[in-house]
């Protein structure tokens, strides 16, 4: 997700909303974020609306310290939606851009990974009909429901490809509506575990491992992580990993430093989750969702700093 803060944009000349759309102006920002926090991949794109947008709902683009939101969705519901081929979209809108982007950075600099930013298949179905209605018909509709889904599945799988084809090492998921307080176990179970495999298999198929993001508390979930069949399961601020890695010793964890406390500091604090995440052994420190773009680059190199001094203490 999103780790061009406009502290970065700021130092480097290099500017959303602009970069959204030029694939060259998009890498030398991925660069710079690389370059200016200490984070060890780069990472494209900026958003989470580039499928939407693709598939026909509307976009406000936003500005240096906005990110773009879907403003009108373009289905009413799942029985209204107009799907056609999946495959045709591939390409279409800004994703020609991010696959000039990705081809770059990894010609460029092959020995740092690129990372393609995808957003789960629960979150895109409800950023292309109502999300209310979405989420209701999740249950009353849900022949519709699973229509909207594979063909959503299917699209993600291609764009994720294209993002591959052209250098992305690894690919990541992030799926902010398809949480445990939303779906309850029954409906998580039914559509994000379904569609969450089926677009990381799709990913696999074409070369490259997948993190799979899921936001919230995962209290009412935690016992299906497992049938995820991601590489690694990156987690919010709210979950104890040292105890997620306990019970479940197969997982790859991720996460997860608090993307308030990251923008709001103090950076000693900051540090100190961060070691602390090290020493539970955590797999891989990252914050722990989206960064807000007013987060400050002490804050980040303070995590990034602690994580590389190995998580020890002074």
């Amino acid at each position: 997700m999103n780790a061009a803060v406009v502290d970065v944009m700021k130092a480097t000349g290099h500017t959303l909303p602009e970069a959204h759309f030029d694939g060259d102006l998009m890498a030398a920002l991925a660069r710079d974020v690389h370059e200016h926090t200490g984070f060890e991949n780069f990472g494209v794109p900026f958003c989470m609306t580039v499928e939407a947008e693709v598939l026909r709902s509307s976009i406000d683009i936003g500005s240096l310290s906005c990110e773009p939101k879907i403003i009108r969705e373009v289905f009413p519901s799942v029985s209204r939606a107009s799907l056609g081929d999946a495959g045709k979209h591939n390409g279409a809108g800004r994703t020609g851009a991010i696959f000039r982007a990705a081809g770059r950075l990894s010609e460029k600099f092959p020995d740092i990974p690129v990372i393609g930013n995808l957003t789960g298949p629960v979150s895109a179905s409800a950023s292309i009909v109502d999300p209310m209605t979405f989420l209701k018909e999740l249950r009353k509709d849900r022949d519709n429901a699973h229509r909207v889904m594979g063909f959503v599945s299917e699209y993600l799988i291609e764009f994720a490809r294209g993002m591959i084809g052209n250098g992305a090492a690894a690919v990541s998921i992030g799926d902010p509506t398809a949480t445990g307080e939303i779906l309850g176990p029954g409906l998580f179970e039914e559509y994000a575990v379904r569609y969450l495999n089926r677009v990381i298999e799709g990913i696999r198929a074409a070369g490259a491992p997948v993190i799979v993001h899921i936001c919230g508390d995962l209290k009412a979930v935690r016992h299906l992580l497992p049938r995820i069949k991601s590489d690694a399961i990156s987690t919010d601020a709210l979950v104890n990993l040292r105890l997620l890695k306990q019970e479940f010793p197969a997982l790859t964890t991720m996460g997860n430093v608090s993307t308030y406390l990251l923008e709001f500091g103090p950076a000693e604090k900051v540090a100190a989750v961060a070691k602390k995440l090290v020493r539970d052994g955590v797999d891989i420190i990252s914050p722990a969702c989206g960064l807000s773009t007013s987060t400050s680059l002490a804050t980040i190199r303070a995590m990034t700093s602690a994580v590389k001094g190995g998580g020890a203490d002074g």
